[in-house]
C-alpha cells in the first residue's frame, strides 16, 4: 500500500476502541473470541501505532492480512504484528487463542532485552508444525492469561518474566523457520514514520520533564505544526495527546505499584503542584488518584 493511502487505514487502541489504554499493566490478554465474536468474526485492516500484538492460534482457522499480502492459515499458529502494520484478521468461529497486546514502552523494554533477534521487529507469522514448539507457546501463553485475569502479589514482575519468555521463543521459532516478510518483502518506512517513532522515542525519554511539543518538534528537524499533523495522520492523535497518554500510563501505574504518595508521583512525573497533577488526571480518567488508587487495590 502506497504510503500516501496509509491515513485512510483506522487507527485504534485495541479494535474498535479509541480510548486511554484500559490499564495500568504494560500488556493486555484476552480470548481472541472475546473481541472478535463481537465483530462477527472479520477484524478489519487497521493498524497501531503504540501497540505490538502476538497472536497464537490454538485450533480452527484465521485468514490474516498482514502489510498487503494475505495468507491462509489452517494450524496452531503464532503471529507478530508490530506497531504501525497494517493487518486484519477472519477467523474462524471454532478458533481457539489468544491475543496479547503489549504497550510501546514494554515492546521497547523487550527490543533492548533481545536486541536484533527479537520476534517484535517484523510482521511476521510461524506455523507450530512441531508438538513441543506448540507446547511451549501454548504454555506460557496460558500461563500469561491466568496472570493476566487472577491478579496476586509478584503479578507486574511475573507478567513481565512471561512475556520475555514467550519473545524467546517466538525469536527462536524465526531463526528455526526463517522470516516470512523476507519472501514478501518488508514495508517500506516512510519519512513520516519515521518522524513519528523519533517522536514516540523521545516521548519515552522526557515524558518525565514535561516538554512543550516545540522543543521535541525541534530534536526531529521539522516543525511543531507538521509534527501535529503527523501524529493526527498517524497516530489518530495529536502530539501533544501522545505525550499526555505517556504521562497518563506511567501515573496509573506508580499509583496501583508503588507505595509513593499523591505528591511524590506528582514530582516524579513533573508537575510543579499536586493539585495540577489531580486536575490532569481526573480530566482524563473521571477519578482522582486517590480514588483510582482505591479501586486498583487487590484484596488480600
Amino acid at each position: 500500500m502506497p504510503a500516501s493511502s496509509a491515513t485512510s487505514v483506522p487507527v485504534f487502541k485495541l479494535y474498535g476502541e479509541t480510548q486511554h489504554w484500559p490499564t495500568p499493566d504494560l500488556l493486555h490478554c484476552e480470548s481472541i473470541a472475546e473481541r472478535s465474536q463481537l465483530h462477527d468474526w472479520h477484524i478489519r485492516p487497521h493498524r497501531h501505532a503504540d501497540l505490538v500484538h502476538i497472536l497464537f492460534i490454538a485450533q480452527g482457522s484465521v485468514e490474516l492480512a498482514l502489510e498487503g499480502t494475505n495468507h491462509q492459515l489452517q494450524s496452531a499458529s503464532a503471529i507478530v504484528v508490530p506497531a504501525m502494520a497494517i493487518h486484519g484478521f477472519i477467523f474462524s468461529p471454532d478458533v481457539e487463542g489468544h491475543i496479547i497486546t503489549l504497550a510501546k514502552p514494554l515492546a521497547d523494554h523487550l527490543h533492548g532485552l533481545m536486541g536484533e533477534s527479537s520476534a517484535l521487529k517484523k510482521a511476521d507469522f510461524y506455523p507450530l508444525l512441531q508438538a513441543n514448539r506448540a507446547e511451549r507457546i501454548a504454555t506460557l501463553v496460558a500461563q500469561i492469561d491466568q496472570e493476566y485475569r487472577q491478579p496476586a502479589p509478584g503479578r507486574h514482575s511475573l507478567l513481565e518474566a512471561l512475556i520475555q519468555a514467550l519473545v524467546v521463543e517466538l525469536s527462536r521459532l524465526g531463526a528455526y523457520t526463517g522470516s516470512t516478510t523476507k519472501r514478501y518483502g518488508p514495508r517500506p518506512r516512510d519519512k513520516g514514520r519515521q518522524h513519528l517513532e523519533q517522536y514516540q522515542a523521545l516521548i519515552e525519554a522526557h515524558y518525565r520533564e514535561q516538554p512543550s511539543i516545540e522543543q521535541l518538534a525541534e530534536q526531529i528537524g521539522v516543525s511543531s505544526a507538521h509534527l501535529n499533523l503527523l501524529c493526527r495522520q498517524l497516530a489518530g492523535r495529536s502530539a501533544l495527546q501522545l505525550l499526555h497518554e505517556r504521562l497518563l500510563l506511567e501515573a496509573k501505574r506508580q499509583l496501583t505499584y508503588t507505595n509513593m504518595t499523591i505528591g511524590q508521583v506528582s514530582d516524579s512525573l513533573g508537575f510543579t503542584e499536586p493539585a495540577y497533577f489531580t486536575r490532569f488526571f481526573k480530566r482524563n480518567t473521571t477519578l482522582s488518584p486517590r480514588d483510582f488508587r482505591r479501586r486498583q487495590q487487590v484484596p488480600s
